[in-house]
C-alpha cells in the first residue's frame, strides 16, 4: 500500500513538471522579447493588471506567470545575460 502511494505521488510531481512551459516558451508564445525592455520594467509590469492583461499575461497560470517573468527579467536588456534579437 505505502509504496503504490509513494508510485502514485512520484507520477503526479512528474507530470505536472512535463506540463509546465518554460518562460522562453511562453514569451514566444506572446510575441514578447525580454531584450525590449529593462528589468524594472518587467518588474512594474508584473505589478499592473491592466499592464499584464494588454500582453495576456493575465490568462497565464500563477507557475507560468513567475516562470515567464523569471525568464523575460534573467534575459532583460539591462540583464547579465541579454536576449540577442533573433536567437
Amino acid at each position: 500500500m505505502k509504496s503504490a502511494l509513494i508510485m502514485l505521488f512520484s507520477l503526479m510531481v512528474l507530470s505536472t513538471s512535463v506540463f509546465a512551459a518554460s518562460g522562453k516558451d511562453l514569451a514566444k508564445s506572446l510575441k514578447l522579447d525580454p531584450s525590449s525592455k529593462a528589468i524594472k520594467q518587467w518588474e512594474k509590469i508584473f505589478e499592473k493588471p491592466d499592464k499584464m492583461a494588454s500582453m495576456g499575461i493575465d490568462k497565464l497560470s500563477d507557475g507560468d506567470q513567475s516562470a515567464l517573468k523569471g525568464y523575460l527579467t534573467s534575459h532583460a536588456a539591462d540583464s547579465d545575460h541579454p536576449e540577442a534579437a533573433g536567437l
